[in-house]
C-alpha cells in the first residue's frame, strides 16, 4: 500500500471526463501549517488588533444610526444638552426618531422665531405650555401636525386667548388639557367643538366656569371623545349629564349608547342619582369616577348595575353608599375589575358577602376606613383569587387572622395597604410574604 501511495504522488493521474480525458498532478507542493501554529498566530493577531482598536476607537467612530439609537434612550433634558455638544451631534439630535413621543415644554413669554421650525424638524407633536404671556396663535398655526396640547395650570388663559388659537380647523389634535384654567368658560368649549372634530381626550378638571351648556356643546361637536375629565366642575348638574348622554331635547340623539371609555365626575356636588340613570341609558362607560359626589346613593347603584361595559368604579367618600348599593353592583357589574368604596362608613362585612358572591373578576379592591373585620376579609378571600391590589388601611379591627386568610388564598396579590391596622404583627407579615410570592409592596404609611 505504501508503494502505491508513493506511486500516485510521483505520477500524474488521467481520468475520463464528460468531454474527454483530463490529466492532473496531485497537490503535493501545497505548504501547510501545524494546527497549533495556526491557533497561536490567530490569537496573536487578534490581541494586536484589539489593542489597536482600544487605542483608536472613540464615540466618533460610531455610525450615526448607532448614535441615534443611543440618544433615543435619553430623557428630554439630556437630549437637549446632547444637541449642544457639537455640530454632528446636533444634526443627529434633530432626527425625528430620537424625539418620538416626547412632549415639548414651553414658556410663551417671547416666542423665538426658530422654536416652531425646530419643533417641526424634530417631529414634536405634543406640547405643554407652562406659562402664557404671548398669543398661542403663532405656535399652533405653525404646527399643523400637533396632536396634544397641554395648558393645565395656565391660570391667566381666557376665552379670548384660547380663541386666538382656535381660529381654524385642527384635524390632527386629539388631546387638550385645560385643567385648572379657571377663566375658561363654555365659549371655549364651543370653539373646541367646532374646530377640533377629532378630539378624543378633553381634560377640564377645576374649570369652574364650565356649565351644562358647555356639555351640550361637547356632545354636539366632539363625537369621537373617549376621555372626559370634569373633576370639580361645580356648576354641572343632572341636566348637563343628560346633554352628554344625548337624552335631552336639544342634544344630539344616538341610536345606541355612546362610547365614552373614561368619565371623571369627581367632586361634582350637584349630581344626583338621576345623572347615573342618564349615564346608564345613553353612555357606554368603562371607567367611572364618582368620588366625593355626596348626593350619590344606593338607588344610583341600581342604575350603574345595568352598564355591562363598566370595568372600574370609584365611589370613594360617597357617604350615602351602603351595603345595599354594593349588593346592587354585585348583581349586575360582573365584569368590574376595580372597585373603590374607601371612606364609605356604611360599607361593612355584609358588602364583603355581596362582593364575594358576584364580583369575581376584581383585580383591585379599596376598602380604606370601612367597617370591615376579619370575617369580611375571609369571605372575599374565598372567591377573589385573582386580586392584585387590596387596600384595607385604617380598618382598625383587621388582625393577623385576616393576613392568614389572605396569604392562604390570594396568591396573585402584589400590593396591600395596611396603614393604621395596628393589630397586624410582624408574624402576620411573615405569613403574607410566604403565601403571596408576587407581593411587591406592603404599605404601612399614609398614601391615600
Amino acid at each position: 500500500m505504501g508503494d502505491f501511495n508513493g506511486y500516485i504522488e510521483e505520477q500524474a493521474i488521467t481520468v475520463q471526463g464528460r468531454q474527454g480525458n483530463v490529466t492532473f498532478k496531485p497537490y503535493r507542493d501545497i505548504k501547510t501549517k501545524p494546527i497549533k501554529n495556526i491557533l497561536a498566530s490567530d490569537t496573536l493577531e487578534h490581541s494586536v488588533t484589539e489593542s489597536i482598536t482600544r487605542r483608536t476607537t472613540t464615540v466618533d467612530n460610531l455610525y450615526p444610526e448607532l448614535l441615534c439609537l443611543i440618544f433615543s434612550f435619553l430623557d428630554t433634558e439630556s437630549k437637549g444638552r446632547t444637541a449642544q455638544v457639537c455640530r454632528s451631534w446636533r444634526n443627529i439630535c434633530n432626527t425625528k426618531e430620537i424625539w418620538k413621543g416626547c412632549e415639548a415644554r414651553l414658556h410663551l413669554r417671547k416666542l423665538n422665531s426658530l422654536v416652531v421650525p425646530s419643533l417641526i424638524k424634530r417631529g414634536i407633536r405634543r406640547v405643554q405650555i407652562l406659562s402664557i404671556r404671548k398669543s398661542l396663535r403663532e405656535l399652533v398655526t405653525g404646527m399643523h401636525t400637533l396632536t396634544s396640547l397641554n395648558l393645565s395650570g395656565c391660570y391667566n388663559l381666557t376665552d379670548v386667548g384660547l380663541g386666538t388659537m382656535l381660529h381654524q380647523d385642527m384635524p390632527s389634535l386629539v388631546s387638550i388639557n385645560l385643567s385648572l384654567c379657571k377663566e375658561v368658560t363654555d365659549k371655549s368649549l364651543g370653539r373646541i367643538g367646532s374646530h377640533c372634530k377629532n378630539l378624543e381626550i378633553l381634560e377640564l378638571g377645576g374649570c369652574t366656569g364650565v356649565t351644562n351648556t358647555g356639555l351640550l356643546m361637547v356632545a354636539q361637536g366632539l363625537i369621537k371623545i373617549k376621555y372626559l375629565n370634569l373633576r370639580s366642575c361645580w356648576q354641572l348638574s343632572d341636566a348637563g349629564v343628560s346633554h352628554l348622554a344625548g337624552l335631552s331635547g336639544q342634544a344630539v340623539s344616538h341610536a345606541a349608547p355612546r362610547l365614552l371609555e373614561n368619565l371623571n365626575l369627581q367632586d361634582c356636588q350637584k349630581l344626583s342619582d338621576i345623572s347615573l340613570r342618564y349615564i346608564s341609558q345613553g353612555l357606554q362607560v368603562q371607567i367611572l369616577n364618582l368620588s366625593f359626589c355626596a348626593n350619590i346613593s344606593d338607588s344610583g347603584m341600581k342604575s350603574l348595575a345595568k352598564i355591562s361595559s363598566l370595568k372600574s368604579l370609584n365611589l370613594r367618600s360617597c357617604d350615602n353608599i351602603s351595603d345595599i348599593g354594593v349588593g346592587y353592583l354585585a348583581e349586575g357589574c360582573v365584569g368590574l375589575q376595580s372597585l373603590d368604596v374607601s371612606f364609605c362608613e356604611r360599607v361593612s362585612d355584609r358588602s364583603m358577602v355581596h362582593i364575594a358572591s358576584g364580583l369575581f373578576n376584581l383585580r383591585t379592591l379599596s376598602l380604606a376606613a370601612c367597617k370591615i373585620s376579619d370575617e369580611g376579609i375571609s369571605k372575599i378571600c374565598k372567591t377573589l383569587v385573582d386580586l392584585h391590589i387590596l387596600n384595607i388601611g385604617q380598618c382598625s379591627t383587621i388582625s393577623d387572622n385576616s393576613i392568614e386568610h389572605i396569604s392562604a388564598r390570594l396568591h396573585q396579590l402584589e400590593y396591600i395597604d395596611l396603614y393604621g391596622c395596628n393589630n397586624v404583627t410582624q408574624g402576620g407579615i411573615a405569613h403574607l410574604e410566604t403565601g403571596c410570592p408576587n407581593i411587591k409592596r406592603v404599605n404601612f404609611n399614609l398614601w391615600h
